[in-house]
């Protein structure tokens, strides 16, 4: 059992202006744009932002938040500024980020912001 964290990818259509709790519909085409395993700190930006935009769930557990461009470069700015939230949970593991998680985080904002540029929405979900 662990952290397990996904970035997934649908057309944006289909979700139209959802930005927490997404309904996607069964048929929908999703990709997988990013996982992690146990990247706690960055559940814990996740969870911010899922909050932030009216997110209910008590655990934020098998929930899902959408990223938008202006997430993604809040985002950016944190992993820079080394400010991802300490988030600690029974099966998160205890993985502090690094110069290797970093350039991966890095990595993954550039990935979505292609995906946004090619009318996909991206969100994030995690299960533990």
């Amino acid at each position: 059992m662990g952290l397990d964290m996904n970035v997934i990818v649908v057309n944006a259509d289909l979700i139209g202006t959802q930005q927490v709790d997404l309904q996607i519909p069964e048929n929908a085409l999703t990709n997988e744009l990013q996982y992690w395993r146990k990247h706690h700190d960055m559940h814990g930006w996740m969870e911010q932002l899922y909050r932030k935009k009216g997110g209910k769930s008590e655990q934020f557990n098998c929930d899902t938040v959408r990223l938008e461009a202006e997430d993604l470069d809040k985002l950016e700015r944190d992993i820079k500024k080394k400010d991802l939230p300490a988030t600690q949970g029974f099966f998160f593991g205890n993985n502090p980020p690094d110069g290797d998680s970093d350039k991966e985080d890095l990595a993954f904002v550039r990935k979505a912001r292609v995906a946004l540029q090619n009318k996909q929405a991206v969100y994030y979900t995690s299960w533990w």
